[in-house]
């Protein structure tokens, strides 16, 4: 995936339960790759996003290959910080 890719219309799909015999899909669309990429790994369960898929200008990503996308030097920064605490933050809540 180049960096253009993360800023195109993305699907997601993924089983609502690891736990079930019958397992109900779900589908999400994003805006953007990178937004369906943070959300796949930071609020998905490992196992979930083992089972998860996502499209991307036809391109299909399955489970493993998510993860990279999100480490890759390519992949927006500002959607990983979005849902990081302020950097003083962690010290302010251990009392340092």
């Amino acid at each position: 995936m180049d960096a253009n890719d993360y800023l195109h219309e993305a699907s997601l799909f993924y089983a609502k339960s690891t736990n079930s015999k019958r397992k109900a899909l779900v589908f999400r669309r994003f805006a953007r790759a990178a937004e369906a990429i943070r959300f796949a790994v930071e609020e998905l369960t490992p196992k979930l996003l083992e089972s998860c898929t996502l499209e991307v200008n036809e391109a299909l990503y399955r489970g493993r290959e998510i993860r990279p996308l999100y480490d890759d030097p390519f992949f927006p920064v500002a959607a990983k910080a979005a849902v990081l605490p302020p950097s003083g933050a962690a010290e302010t809540a251990s009392g340092k």
